[in-house]
């Protein structure tokens, strides 16, 4: 990590990437997904145990994802005005709390509200997490944002896994273990904390170029509101998957608990690979074209999979995991240009949109697997993706000088 000594030594204007903070971020996001990611990796475990409905374990996403959704923007407008160096640390200690609440809980309620605490953690996290990465991004914009994304999404993936290989053989309780990756994050983020600060001392009072085209008012909300139905359609289809993904490979093909996490986490961390590839071509290229391509791009593979074996149905949710999460990153970045000087609320209303969608999609998708069956989501889902002839109304921000959150 850059010493404070360090920061308040650098150049005042256009500084190096720092990769030392991104890392350290993305490291964090890792931990802290990871963490997240549990949650959904021991469902077939919990349904089990309390005797749930599809619908049941909906309301847990739902919980944890709307928790998050309605927080993330109003602490990043929050931040905005009163940046908090140290609050990133601070989220993580409710996921600490909420992990710890999960794998002691002995009723549903409980778990409703481990998921609160988690997604309150999520909340306070990510929104000033994307500004620090910003802020470190050297002008790469797109790169950093891929850079803090893979960790979150790395993570992700690994949750399907670590349930598998622990706490579907040692039990919910074993998700206590987990207390101390929270426990590494807060110290990590900690330290981050202090870059934060010491970079925001060196650099008072100074005003860095902007990237960002003034466009007219009405152009910036239809460009907003055509980003949130392209999130809405990525993180819907997103939910089918990593919600029920393992249901429809136990009921369809009569997997095991243990081999359906197994290909859940191919999924997953084809997903976190396609998140490394979105931000650096955006820069290159411009996040327009990422967008379109990432997600329509998905259409002929999701309308494909429910029509497919079991080989197939793993090969097909690869392309789709590395397709559809090239998207986000391009999305946030294109968003922060179009509403310069607000990167908090920003973030906060993007990351929250997405879990609240999210959450939304899990909670009305089991209803629907309740109603007919988990195939039925599948075939309804595949056609979310064709949302992204959409990104044919977004106009194309051309790039001027480097920017500061």
């Amino acid at each position: 990590m850059t010493s404070d000594t360090a920061v308040v030594n650098s150049a005042h204007h256009e500084e190096a990437t720092r990769f030392s903070v991104l890392g350290a971020l993305s490291f964090s996001h890792f931990l802290n997904d990871m963490i997240q990611s549990l949650i959904l990796a021991i469902y077939p475990l919990i349904k089990g145990e309390f005797n749930l409905s599809f619908a049941q374990i909906g309301l847990i996403t739902l919980t944890y994802q709307v928790t998050a959704s309605l927080l993330q923007p109003v602490i990043g407008l929050y931040t905005d005005k009163h940046p908090k160096p140290y609050s990133v640390a601070v989220g993580m200690m409710f996921t600490l709390v909420g992990i710890l609440c999960l794998a002691s809980a002995e009723q549903f309620g409980t778990i409703l509200f481990a998921a609160a605490l988690v997604g309150t953690g999520s909340a306070v996290f990510h929104p000033e997490s994307s500004r620090i990465a910003r802020l470190a991004s050297g002008g790469k914009h797109g790169l950093a944002q891929s850079v803090f994304q893979v960790g979150g999404n790395t993570g992700s993936a690994m949750g399907p896994l670590l349930a598998a290989w622990i706490i579907i053989p040692f039990g919910r309780s074993s998700l206590a273990w987990f207390s101390l990756a929270a426990l590494t994050a807060i110290i990590v983020l900690f330290n981050v904390g202090r870059w934060y600060k010491a970079h925001r001392a060196a650099n008072r009072g100074n005003k860095a170029a902007s990237t960002s085209v003034t466009l007219p008012a009405r152009t910036v909300a239809i460009s907003i509101g055509v980003l949130i139905l392209l999130i809405f359609s990525k993180y819907f289809y997103i939910a089918s998957i990593s919600s029920y993904y393992t249901f429809y490979l136990i009921s369809k093909f009569g997997l095991s608990v243990r081999d359906a996490q197994i290909d859940l986490f191919i999924f997953l961390f084809a997903a976190a690979l396609g998140t490394l590839l979105g931000g650096p071509l955006g820069d290159r290229i411009g996040r327009k074209y990422v967008i379109w391509g990432s997600i329509f791009g998905v259409a002929p593979f999701s309308l494909a999979l429910p029509h497919v074996g079991l080989t197939a149905t793993v090969i097909l949710t690869v392309f789709i995991g590395l397709i559809i999460s090239s998207a986000f990153s391009a999305i946030l970045v294109y968003a922060q240009e179009l509403i310069p000087g607000r990167v908090g609320a920003v973030s906060g209303l993007f990351f929250g949109f997405a879990f609240g969608i999210g959450g939304v999609g899990a909670a009305l998708l089991g209803k629907l697997a309740d109603l007919t069956d988990i195939a039925t989501v599948y075939q309804v889902c595949a056609y979310l993706p064709l949302l992204g002839l959409l990104t044919v109304f977004l106009p194309n921000l051309k790039r001027r000088a480097p920017a500061a959150a």
